[in-house]
């Protein structure tokens, strides 16, 4: 299969502490690839580094066979890498519509000047991204309550809404942050359907961090484990599950 990611000994230290230390690893185009690892193994830190959040402190990030590292968060996202958060961030006091629309100024070329006065451009700019918001929010199962404010969102169609913001940037590599975090069973359950279907319905690549286990291993093409800042091993769900490192520094514990 095409690579579509590739790490090549990415390295982050804040002052003595290594958070990352020299991680390689490459993800396929098409798969769901998991990240798993014990609290502080350096998980965020790696998806900060990935989408410029966060300065590499050594090693090269590729995508698409094109070097990105040291760009600045907004031109990896308009590269093609979309990303959710741990810590939901909605404009709560907005509508659902709203909160994608906004998402969608990266693909907008209007400047300031031209949406004060109104330009025909700016404004059939304004329609496009109008439409695409509500296409977005039916794909992701929540045009019904498109005018609704997030704030009235259940926590589940929260982390759905902030997804399909992610998803207005028509993003072909997706980085789900603990996307389960805080989720019942019956909402991780539908979430695992969830990702696969907008895999397959926005033609996606997608790279996800999370705690909880079963959902990993059920959902994951291939998993990437993260101890101390180090990579342990990447191999499939049933090679990882048995793999002793692996139950020594994280699954054993579960």
């Amino acid at each position: 299969m095409k690579t579509i990611l590739q790490l090549k000994t990415m390295s982050r230290n804040f002052g003595g502490l290594m958070a990352v230390n020299n991680v390689s690893f490459d993800v396929a185009e098409g798969e769901i690839f998991g990240l798993i690892g014990p609290n502080g193994a350096g998980k965020t830190t790696l998806f900060n580094l990935m989408t410029g959040l966060t300065p590499v402190s050594s090693g090269e990030l590729h995508y698409c066979g094109e070097l990105l590292t040291g760009l600045p968060p907004h031109k990896i996202a308009a590269k093609g890498i979309g990303r959710t958060f741990q810590n939901i961030r909605l404009f709560k006091g907005l509508s659902a519509v709203e909160n994608v629309k906004i998402a969608r100024h990266i693909k907008t070329s209007s400047g300031l000047w031209s949406s004060i006065i109104s330009t025909p451009s700016c404004r059939t700019e304004e329609k496009c991204a109008d439409e695409k918001a509500w296409e977005i929010l039916r794909l992701v199962g929540l045009s019904d309550r498109g005018t609704e404010l997030a704030e009235n969102f259940s926590y589940g169609e929260q982390r759905r809404l902030e997804i399909a913001r992610a998803l207005a940037l028509e993003p072909a590599l997706l980085l789900l942050d603990e996307p389960a975090a805080g989720m019942n069973s019956s909402e991780k359950h539908e979430l695992t359907g969830f990702i696969r279907q907008i895999r397959d319905q926005f033609k996606l690549t997608v790279l996800l961090i999370e705690h909880h286990v079963p959902l990993v291993m059920n959902l994951c093409d291939r998993i990437a484990v993260l101890n101390f800042g180090e990579l342990i091993t990447v191999g499939n769900p049933a090679d990882v599950q048995k793999n002793t490192a692996v139950i020594e520094a994280y699954l054993g514990g579960e």
